[in-house]
């Protein structure tokens, strides 16, 4: 029997279970560039046996990331089954995101934390809940865990959807170095290493990316990344220092109207306005501690980070202005502050094992300044609004896990989150100080397993915060009419039943049917390149997955992700893809050739992109392969990414926008951003 408080093998990595999930602490940070042939596949680890709290989370460790071909860093998160990260601008702004009959805009209701420190960001100049992982270094990722649903006590705002953690790597047992190239002027290069210093482990890591892509306006991307870590002790007993820097610089070609493309105004790899595009950068500090002992575990983690964009966008041309054109730019600069404590009491009531957690967590904003502007060509023509804003969040939590008997577990859980909005506004009446309160009940049963068979009960309330600006503003700052006061908390709830299946040897699936509510949807309005709250929100679906080791040298994985989104007034949910399919085939061959290869595909169906329905974007199918040859110190890799040249969309929108010489009104079009013609990347590493 498994007890509460041990450290249990699974599938070749350690899990160290507390109560709320399986997270994963690795007693011996193996690395990335571990030699192949000693390499077992079999660490997707979604079937968790008798971990799991839900059907709708699991882990995936290095093993299968450093066998996926990536266009995108974002591209990461769709190892959480029925995740779509797609990209409608230049490659350093952050991914729009699908999940769930979600369009998450930029992570509205899916939050991701990279070793503990949170990546979205509320109040943002672009979108709330903001997720760039653009400062990830994708060789350094150790481990994703993930959880579907609003249905854990320990993470709160943007999870209604569901909720990532993305680890690092401590310590590399080989350095690696890295450089790779591609068509479109596409050039990366790594160096990492670690090195024993004093008592602890130094490990550090830089990257560089040049790309200009294949738009007929060069995407001129240069982005540069840094990351250092010490780390004292294991999993068990440990301090871990941590400090990263992102800076990057783009041109962008974004969304670009059908009917230029067919009037052959500009090709589909084309642009209306060449001077969109931004910076972004990002510099993080943290700090992890931990100490688990046989009846008791504690972790606490502190961060602190500042932020900043420059975004450059035109989305409908020159609907607004005929004269200067509808160039927006919006602007954050922000400083971070924050810290999260956890701990957990492994108890036995009589026979019953018992895990109960409490745990607290603050946050503090502080945005010196969050703005839109209208520009020509990136020169500032007027000022829309300008806010200096301080939002503060405070969070309690505790959770009670029972091991009933072998059969049967049960979780209870309860959130309460405190916030406070203070908007310094440029107009006084847009100015204010709000705070609320939000109190988030969870219930989860655990039955099994039978003939290898988990089964699942989930339920809870979540939520999601909404832009401080919209909180306290009374008029609008173009017009001068009263404006409604959003919600500052809308609230979710959500309900899952599912199984997980492992009785077929190699094969693990999982089946999950869901339902969900959201209080208030988010839209996006093209005419101000951001989004609106609106009417609540049902959504409902399921998703079958399956990973199947076919042989010691073959993995085989599909997924399939099937949803529904409806306002509660009647009208589908804009953007709200209604299927997903993932599948791929990752290989190793036998130790003698030492050949691997990856072919993965990606599909996500035709979605509406008006609340009547009438119109739809087409559907989107990508096939990516990766290849190579691993020689124990070197390894040469081939990246082929949209082998079959698909032309879909990478996304689109419906709304009016206006080019020269049409009605002033606007012409309401599909507008859309094309997935990139095939390319092909090639790389060598080095290890010493």
């Amino acid at each position: 029997m498994k007890k509460f408080g041990a450290f249990f093998l699974e599938g070749g990595a350690r899990f160290f279970f507390w109560n709320k999930a399986v997270y994963a602490h690795p007693v011996e940070s193996e690395p990335p560039t571990a030699e192949l042939d000693k390499i077992n596949v079999t660490e997707r680890a979604e079937d968790l046996a008798e971990l799991a709290v839900s059907a709708s989370q699991g882990r995936v460790s290095y093993i299968e990331l450093d066998k996926r071909p990536l266009l995108r860093i974002g591209e990461l998160l769709e190892v959480v089954p029925g995740m779509i990260a797609t990209q409608h601008s230049g490659p350093g702004k952050a991914n729009q995101y699908f999940l769930r009959g979600f369009n998450l805009d930029h992570g509205t209701d899916f939050s991701t934390n990279i070793d503990g420190i949170p990546m979205n960001l509320p109040t943002h100049a672009h979108g709330q809940g903001y997720l760039d992982l653009n400062s990830l270094i994708p060789e350094m990722v150790e481990s994703i865990t993930f959880q579907k649903g609003p249905y854990y006590a320990d993470v709160g705002d943007f999870s209604s959807a569901g909720n990532a953690r993305i680890q690092t790597f401590n310590r590399l047992s080989q350095g690696i170095a890295k450089l790779a190239v591609g068509e479109d002027d596409f050039y990366r290069g790594l160096f990492a290493d670690s090195s024993q210093l004093g008592k602890g482990e130094l490990l550090y890591a830089g990257e560089f990316n040049f790309y200009n892509g294949p738009w007929v306006h060069p995407n001129d991307g240069r982005r540069y990344k840094g990351l250092i870590k010490y780390t004292l002790g294991d999993s068990a007993q440990g301090l871990t220092l941590l400090g990263s820097a992102y800076h990057g610089r783009w041109n962008a070609t974004d969304q670009i109207p059908q009917r230029a493309v067919e009037q052959g105004l500009i090709s589909r790899l084309g642009t209306i306005d060449p001077t969109d595009g931004g910076g972004s950068s990002r510099y993080s500090l943290g700090l992890n501690w931990r100490h688990h002992r046989a009846n008791s575990s504690t972790h606490i983690t502190a961060y602190g980070f500042y932020y900043d964009l420059d975004l450059y966008s035109n989305f409908t041309f020159f609907l607004e202005d005929p004269l200067n054109g509808d160039q927006i730019y919006q602007k954050d600069r922000r400083w971070v502050a924050g810290t999260e404590a956890e701990h957990t009491w492994f108890l036995a009531w009589g026979d019953r094992e018992v895990a109960n957690t409490v745990g607290l967590q603050f946050r503090h904003d502080a945005i010196g300044e969050v703005g839109l502007f209208h520009t020509r060509a990136r020169e500032i023509l007027n000022t829309v609004r300008s806010d200096q804003v301080h939002q503060s969040r405070v969070s309690w939590y505790g959770e009670s896990e029972i091991k009933w008997n072998d059969k049967f577990r049960s979780v209870v859980g309860l959130r309460g989150d405190f916030y406070n909005f203070d908007v310094n506004s440029r107009q006084p009446e847009n100015g204010g100080d709000r705070t609320d309160f939000i109190a988030s009940p969870k219930l989860s049963f655990i039955l099994g397993p039978w003939a290898k068979t988990e089964y699942f009960i989930n339920g809870g309330y979540g939520f999601h915060s909404n832009d401080a600006r919209g909180v306290t503003t009374t008029v609008d700052p173009e017009t001068g009419m009263p404006l409604k006061q959003v919600n500052p908390l809308v609230r979710s709830k959500g309900a899952e039943v599912g199984l997980k299946n492992w009785w077929i040897p190699g094969l693990t699936t999982t089946l999950a049917v869901w339902y969900l509510n959201l209080g208030s949807e988010l839209v996006f309005v093209g005419d101000a390149g951001t989004t609106e709250p609106s009417g609540s929100s049902h959504r409902y679906g399921v998703e079958l997955t399956n990973a199947y080791q076919l042989t010691s040298w073959l993995m085989l994985d599909a997924d399939f992700a099937f949803s529904k989104a409806k306002f509660a007034g009647g009208g589908d949910v804009p953007n709200s893809l209604g299927r997903v399919i993932s599948a791929g085939a990752t290989m190793n061959w036998p130790t003698n050739t030492r050949f691997f290869g990856a072919l993965r595909l990606r599909h996500y169906g035709n979605s509406p992109l008006t609340e009547e329905g009438n119109v739809k974007a087409r559907s989107t199918t990508v096939l990516n392969l990766k290849a190579g040859y691993n020689a124990k110190q070197w390894e040469i890799m081939l990246d082929v990414l949209n082998l079959l040249n698909s032309e879909d969309p990478d996304i689109a929108y419906f709304y009016d926008s206006r080019l020269p010489g049409e009605p002033s009104s606007g012409v309401p079009d599909i507008l859309f951003h094309p997935v990139i013609p095939r390319s092909i990347r090639g790389s060598v590493v080095v290890r010493f």
